[in-house]
């Protein structure tokens, strides 16, 4: 069975929303990160960065939320065979942690990324409810869970952005969503 490592209000929780989403079963192992539980041993042995997240699948292990995200949904996604597909999916991962993320959250940058980055996902949501149409993909666990955390910890006007606004309470509403977010309250 594959091991979610995580911490409270890490970025596990967006691995495990994908999983409860794939329904793929799962052990969730809550490092004590207070206690210094991801510097110990056995953990650099998983993770030398003692970063979390981090999965063992049988033999295989692999950090950083977005590469699991992506492992999660080739080995047990509904991933399209087309390269082209394949490659807008790993966009929108790399996208929200690269980009979206650093953009919205880093106060530096936020003024000016914001309009930036929002904008355009505004207008992506204005026509479709996902970021590749109907489906809802693991863009979208990505990419939605950097903007559901802005009203979760930010004090953001998001007024400007109607659609992005409707698409956060859409995704928020998604069982699988509800189930680890309210597990993390």
């Amino acid at each position: 069975m594959l091991k979610l490592y995580g911490g409270a209000r890490s970025r596990a929780s967006i691995v495990q929303w994908y999983l409860e989403e794939l329904s793929v079963p799962y052990e969730f192992v809550l490092l004590d990160m207070q206690a210094g539980e991801h510097q110990k041993p056995e953990y650099l042995a998983i993770n030398p960065t003692g970063k979390v997240p981090a999965i063992v699948d049988g033999d295989f292990k692999l950090w950083e939320s977005g590469a699991i995200l992506l492992y999660v949904a080739q080995k047990y996604g509904n991933i399209s065979p087309s390269l082209e597909q394949q490659a807008e999916l790993i966009q929108w991962v790399l996208f929200a942690n690269a980009t979206l993320g650093p953009g919205i959250f880093v106060e530096a940058t936020r003024e000016k990324e914001t309009p930036k980055l929002l904008t355009p996902l505004n207008q992506i949501f204005e026509k479709q409810p996902f970021l590749l149409g109907e489906d809802f993909t693991v863009g979208d666990v990505a990419v939605g869970s950097m903007l559901a955390y802005i009203p979760m910890m930010l004090k953001l006007d998001l007024s400007a952005y109607p659609a992005v606004v409707e698409y956060i309470k859409r995704i928020t509403q998604r069982p699988a969503f509800q189930k680890v977010m309210s597990a993390r309250s």
